[in-house]
């Protein structure tokens, strides 16, 4: 079933993506409540409803309903641009890494088979579109396989002493493909191998790029710690 998205493409915000969009935005929301359709998504104008389900808003999305997509846009704008800023440089990049995205949640949202939660996938889809970003904008400088060192490689990282403000700049502070690589393994949870395939490296370059974006990055965090006079 195809999923209507020229009107998507024309009102999804491009410079404020992850706060509420307002009535003005979606400027045929009022219709889309007058005419509900059974069994999908309805809106009661003598009270608050129910927060749609998951199910719901799929279900509404591949019927066009500009409402639904309007409600699915809302409930993971926040976190997805929370995904885009770490692997973007700036947030104006990161916008335009979820615009890409949203806009592809919706044109394939067919055939998204329900096996896992909603937000796995288009996790998955904001991922791949900052990695065509990346593509675009700055190309992998290779690196030689296998030099990294191995006791660092092994060690444990954690943030939980630093501010997620604090951890996102010096993450965007990371050469673009350090970052990647970074993100995708310590944070995506990608093997390295998986990671060597995704950016078309090997699967040692890949671990020698994620050890030398972790020694630059507990270099960084370790200023942080120092006392300021």
């Amino acid at each position: 079933m195809a999923v209507r998205t020229a009107y998507v493409e024309s009102t999804l915000p491009r410079r404020n993506p992850a706060s509420a969009m307002s009535a003005l935005a979606w400027p045929a929301l009022a219709n889309e409540e007058e005419r509900p359709v059974a069994g999908t998504l309805t809106v009661s104008r003598s009270g608050p409803a129910a927060a749609p389900s998951e199910a719901e808003l799929i279900d509404g999305c591949l019927q066009g309903r500009q409402l639904a997509q309007k409600l699915l846009y809302e409930r993971y704008a926040a976190r997805m641009m929370a995904v885009c800023l770490r692997y973007a440089q700036t947030t104006f990049e990161a916008e335009d890494v979820l615009q890409e995205g949203f806009l592809t949640v919706f044109r394939t949202l067919a055939s998204f088979r329900r096996e896992c939660p909603l937000e796995f996938w288009i996790r998955r889809i904001m991922i791949n579109a900052a990695l065509r970003q990346h593509r675009r904008n700055a190309p992998l400088v290779a690196m030689s396989d296998g030099d990294y060192p191995e006791t660092l490689a092994s060690e444990e990282f954690t943030f939980s002493n630093y501010a997620y403000e604090e951890l996102l700049a010096i993450v965007q502070e990371l050469a673009p493909r350090y970052r990647l690589v970074f993100n995708l393994y310590a944070i995506e949870g990608y093997t390295h191998k998986e990671i060597g395939e995704m950016l078309d490296i090997s699967e040692g370059t890949s671990k020698s790029q994620y050890s030398r974006a972790r020694v630059v990055l507990q270099n960084k965090l370790a200023r942080l710690q120092l006392p300021t006079n």
